[in-house]
């Protein structure tokens, strides 16, 4: 294969295929347009690639709204080791390919599977994935495909896509390494250009080739071919696209009747089955099967059908396997297009139907279905029930985009009317649960418009809302609780969980409209009719939510209680609670529950990991993570941010919002500039701005963060803007700074309306965590405070709160020294300094070492703990391990492979200088 320039591409695909000759991985993705050269360099790849057990795959359009269908053509010849997967991994896998019947798989669990399964073959041999034309690879591979990219690290596995420059959003591929393919340069244009053309070319006509061109590789070639059958005139030129293609359909039109037949059908069905093609040919023209065998000859010689033996996995070493009937793939997809968009609509039904027909097996009978909707012409029921049928399939398999296009094709072969816009309804709740927010929406807008069936219109509001939710739009509570209203007259218990679901959606909101904000969703939940039977954990919560919205904290809390016990029940995290576990967590924390928030998030992380289900553990590490920060374990609680942001860049999450939700760890290190950039990129430019939880939870880290280096006017300024927002949610966590803030400015008014918030949030709580924080409160507030600090000690010492307790013990502290009662303060301050200190509190500790100092004391020299320096992701492996847990349960549990695991082992043992895990639980860091 001569490749012209390409020479710093070439590099870059040499340089992966090295490291993983040495056991490392790597994954780029080749962006650009039709015709650059993307397959060139993938085929260059595959073709350097010694050593390597080479697997490759293409996306084909017709696939494209199946699901998993390129996973499954890719993973094929490895689906005879499915038996040694992890049972949730190869079920899931399996339910995925429709090899088993169960309920709907998560794809972040099939991700896993399909990681653990080519980690193991590669541990045999270097792998090298190659996919082609990622752009008409169906969503749910794509999404796997990039899942398993992102968790590649010492695999041996090298994973290479080509994708269209602006075919494929960049979502699926965001944070991957990719490379911009651009035009040849001008040398390299000519040469290749040159080469083209026997006899040479002129000057003034290669100018303009190149020119007209921009270096594209197969605009050359096919402009070059122009030139030598005198093809080329001159006028305003057509786009590039639009001109090779129409230099390929002049070159079918002048092909026999039987070769255009071959080449309509295969690309009517380009999965490159050429056995099904010439059947179907058959079908609609009297031939045999050498006249038909013939006429592929006769398309691969003219250079319109490939030589190529399809997908799957070979030895680089060896050539690939064809099938039987050989394959009737197109040399480009601009072929295809030219082909299938040059044929009269008409034939294009004939071959449609002449396929269908042929497609008779159980197994195919999606692509039967679609093949009989293409054929169709206008509206029929009986096509459009089986697409349904399909749908329904799909769904059961977890490919909930393949759903959303069987029945959005259902719906188009449906009369106007209920049923039609039934099926739309259905294509855009799935297309949602697949995370395309955006093809939901198109599918939204086709809908009827005046139906005026009440029911229907508030689903699709409920689906407009949630929509807007994943988008961040402003309109996404507003839409939710209308639908709610409407479906409290005719579906009572849709009703319920929209207003969840919008309680939920104004927790993340930045910004409400009139008329629907919290308040109005908390008096639409209190007058709603009871359902009927016990309250579940989406009853409970719903009550106690819009109970603490609009009521107050004191008639919340027991229904909170509940709500949060119920959670707790057996099992509760694999059933529908599973659902609302943000709620929970917030709920939690509202109530001051440490022990149930630790209690929940440990239960339904370990359940997330269980099952896959990563969306639940984006919310369960975020919630262990703040647990183990309110407990004063600043290193675990960094592995959980990072796992949080691991999880929610596995899962496409914009890092921009996820990356600086560890606002609190900076806040509480002392580290000023990464506290202020990450408050920065949650609130924005405004800083009185309304927000969620995350804003609220960045004022609460900056309050704390001023308080720790003693700027008590900027403390209050943070912690005043949450309570004159007074947000639904997490305005209690500033209350205690904004006190502390307000008196040290000598603010009483301020102070005592904040102690006043507190106090009635407090008492109703009744847990240690609040009762003590309100003692503390008081007592900067009171005549005489010594009993109050004792109080307040006394509730937080046993709860585990190591943070507050050495809070108090500085506030007690340097009232003491103030009292000139010097001894006791040094008694406490040093207490404070140790605690603060063992933490990795900086910035208080360096508060309370200065009070220490101003008592006369000294603070005690302790000895420098040694830092191994471990990352988080190898610290957690680490701590796994030293629990016992084998290699291939720590890659199930952080969603690596076992390989990787492995990796990080040896680097964890090096860097703390054992020999095997049986040391690890007594050398680890605390």
């Amino acid at each position: 294969m001569l490749l012209y320039d390409r020479g710093t591409e070439r590099a870059a695909l040499d340089d992966l295929l090295a490291r993983a000759r040495e056991g490392l991985s790597g994954v780029v993705v080749l962006r650009g347009g039709a015709g650059i050269g993307k397959t060139a360099l993938l085929e260059y790849a595959a073709a350097h690639a010694a050593g390597f057990r080479v697997s490759q795959v293409a996306g084909v359009e017709v696939e494209q709204e199946l699901g998993f269908a390129a996973l499954h053509r890719l993973l094929l010849p490895f689906l005879g080791r499915r038996d040694q997967l992890p049972a949730p991994q190869r079920d899931a896998l399996e339910t995925a390919f429709g090899m088993s019947a169960a309920p709907p798989p998560d794809r972040f669990l099939v991700g896993l599977a399909a990681l653990t399964l080519l980690s193991a073959v590669a541990a045999e041999q270097p792998l090298l994935i190659v996919c082609d034309d990622a752009q008409w690879v169906d969503r749910e591979s794509l999404d796997v495909l990039a899942f398993v990219s992102r968790r590649l690290h010492a695999d041996a596995i090298v994973m290479l896509f080509g994708v269209r420059e602006t075919d494929v959003p960049r979502a699926p591929f965001g944070g991957l390494p990719e490379l911009e393919l651009a035009g040849l340069p001008d040398p390299d244009a000519l040469a290749l250009l040159t080469a083209e053309v026997d006899g040479g070319i002129d000057r003034v006509v290669a100018r303009r080739i190149l020119t007209e061109t921009a270096g594209n590789p197969l605009a050359i070639q096919e402009l070059a071919r122009s030139v030598a059958a005198g093809e080329l005139t001159e006028g305003e030129p057509l786009p590039l696209d639009r001109r090779v293609e129409a230099r390929f359909l002049a070159q079918v039109r002048g092909l026999p009747p039987l070769v255009r037949t071959v080449l309509l059908t295969a690309a009517a069905d380009p999965t490159g089955d050429a056995g099904l093609v010439r059947r179907a040919v058959q079908r609609l023209r009297p031939a045999t099967d050498d006249e038909v065998a013939q006429a592929f000859e006769d398309a691969r010689r003219m250079d319109l059908l490939a030589e190529r033996g399809g997908d799957g996995a070979r030895r680089a070493d060896l050539p690939s396997e064809r099938a039987p009937d050989g394959t009737a793939h197109f040399r480009h997809p601009l072929i295809r297009s030219a082909v299938y968009g040059g044929a009269p609509r008409l034939e294009r039904r004939r071959v449609h139907a002449a396929l269908a027909a042929e497609l008779d097996r159980p197994a195919q009978a999606e692509r039967r279905a679609w093949h009989r909707a293409a054929a169709s012409h206008g509206p029929d029921e009986a096509v459009a029930a089986e697409l349904e049928a399909c749908a329904a399939r799909a769904r059961e398999h977890g490919g909930h985009l393949a759903q959303a296009a069987f029945l959005q094709r259902a719906a188009e072969l449906s009369p106007e009317g209920v049923t039609r816009d039934l099926r739309l309804l259905g294509a855009c709740a799935a297309a949602l649960t697949a995370g395309a927010p955006y093809r939901a929406e198109q599918l939204l807008e086709m809908l009827s418009p005046d139906h005026g069936l009440p029911q229907l219109d508030a689903h699709a509001r409920r689906l407009h809302g949630l929509i807007s939710v994943l988008l961040g739009r402003d309109d996404a509570v507003e839409s939710l609780l209308g639908a709610a209203r409407i479906l409290l007259g005719t579906d009572p218990r849709a009703a319920h969980d929209t207003l969840l679901e919008a309680i939920d959606a104004v927790c993340v909101a930045g910004h409400t409209r009139p008329g629907a904000g919290a308040s109005d969703i908390a008096r639409c939940a209190l007058d709603a009719p009871a359902l009927p039977g016990e309250p579940g954990v989406a009853d409970l919560l719903l009550a106690g939510h819009a109970t603490l919205i609009a009521v107050n904290h004191r008639a919340a809390a027991p229904v909170l209680c509940d709500a949060l016990t119920a959670m707790q029940a057996d099992r509760a995290e694999f059933t529908d609670a599973a659902r609302w576990i943000l709620l929970g967590m917030i709920g939690a924390i509202e109530l001051w529950d440490l022990d149930t928030l630790g209690a929940c998030a440990l239960r339904y992380a370990a359940a997330a990991r269980g099952q896959g289900a990563l969306r639940m553990l984006q919310v369960a590490a975020h919630a262990l993570a703040t647990w183990e920060l309110f407990r004063g374990n600043l290193s675990a609680a960094e592995e959980h941010f990072a796992e949080f942001k691991d999880v929610s860049e596995a899962t496409g999450a914009d890092p921009r919002r996820s990356h600086p939700s560890d606002v609190m760890l900076h806040a509480w290190r002392g580290d000023e500039e990464r506290t202020r950039a990450a408050v920065a990129a949650q609130v924005g430019t405004d800083p009185g701005r309304a927000g969620g939880i995350q804003v609220q939870l960045a004022r609460y880290a900056l309050a704390l963060l001023e308080l720790g280096h003693c700027h008590y006017r900027a403390a209050q300024a943070a912690a005043q803007t949450v309570f004159e927002q007074d947000p639904p949610h997490f305005g209690g966590l500033a209350l205690a700074d904004l006190v502390e803030a307000a008196v040290r400015n000598d603010d009483h008014e301020t102070a005592e309306r904040a102690l006043a918030r507190l106090a009635e949030r407090a008492v109703a709580s009744g847990t240690p965590w609040a009762l003590g924080l309100l003692a503390r409160t008081r007592a900067l507030l009171a005549a005489d405070p010594e009993p109050l600090f004792e109080e307040s000690l006394a509730h937080l010492a046993p709860s585990g709160l190591a943070p507050e307790v050495a809070r108090t013990r500085l506030l007690y502290g340097e009232w003491l020294r103030r009292r000139r009662r010097r001894q006791e303060a040094r008694h406490q301050l040093r207490a404070a300094h140790e605690q603060f200190a063992r933490m990795g509190a900086a910035a208080f500790a360096e508060r309370a070492r200065l009070e220490l100092t101003a008592t006369g004391g000294r603070t005690p020299v302790r000895a420098p703990e040694s830092d191994p320096g471990l990352t988080p992701q190898e610290a957690r492996v680490a701590r796994l391990a030293a629990e016992g847990a084998t290699n291939q349960e720590i890659a199930a549990a952080l969603f690596l492979s076992a390989s990787t695991v492995e990796y990080h082992l040896a680097k964890v043992f090096r860097k703390l200088g054992i020999g095997s895990r049986r040391r690890l639980r007594e050398v680890l860091p605390p």
